[in-house]
Formats: structure tokens, sequence, C-alpha cells
């Protein structure tokens, strides 16, 4: 492994869940940017794949969701994260840069209310 995997490792397992969560919307956000500029490119192909890759973090998200004790939420989000699947879906066959727009919208405000959550459980570096 080197220096930079390393890191990332590290990096990665020290982090609180809620960061983990803000980095996986981070990824799925990137993904799906990289998606729309390839459909505007007319790679087909390339587009299909990183839809593929945000779906995947998605599906991941969907099946992290603790629904025994998460409650409503835990509710809302698996709706949520099974209508961008979907959307995915659809983007994807039809070629639709909105429906890609509409996915990323969402993420990034989920993102965003991560974000708040994940500041929250961070520790404070005063002293």
């Amino acid at each position: 492994m080197n220096v930079q995997e390393e890191y990332r490792e590290t990096s990665f397992s020290t982090q609180s869940q809620g960061q983990l969560v803000v980095m996986l919307y981070d990824g799925a956000i990137r993904f799906l940017k990289i998606a729309q500029e390839k459909l505007e490119e007319n790679d087909h192909a390339g587009k299909g794949i990183y839809i593929g890759k945000a779906q995947d973090i998605i599906s991941e998200l969907n099946n992290s969701l603790d629904m025994d004790s998460g409650g409503e939420l835990s509710k809302n989000l698996r709706a949520l994260y099974n209508f961008l699947y979907r959307h995915l879906n659809r983007a994807n066959m039809e070629r639709d840069q909105q429906k890609l727009r509409d996915c990323i919208g969402i993420l990034e405000e989920l993102h965003e209310a991560w974000e708040q959550v994940a500041e929250e459980d961070m520790p404070s570096h005063t002293g």
C-alpha cells in the first residue's frame, strides 16, 4: 500500500458515521456530474458507467439504514433512495439531463443536512 492509499484508509476508518455519509454523498454527486458531462459529449457508455457508480453509492446508503431503530427518518430516507435509484435508471435510459439535475439537487440537499450533523459529531479542537 502506498502512502496515499494508507492515508485514505486511515482517514476513512477514523471518520464519524455522519462524516462517512457526507463522503458517500460527495462521491455520488461527483459521479453524477461526470455523467452529465459524458451525456453532453454523447458518450452514452461513459454516462451509464458513472450513473451506475452513483447508484452503487445510493444502494449502499439504502442498505445501511437501520430500519429497526431509525423510525420515520429511516423510512423517509429509504423511500427517497429508492426514488433516486429509479429516477437515475430513467435518466440513463432516456438520456435525460433534467433527471440527472433532479437527482443531483436532492443529493446536494441531503449532503448539506448531513454535513451539519457531521459537524455536530466532530470533537472540538480548542485548547
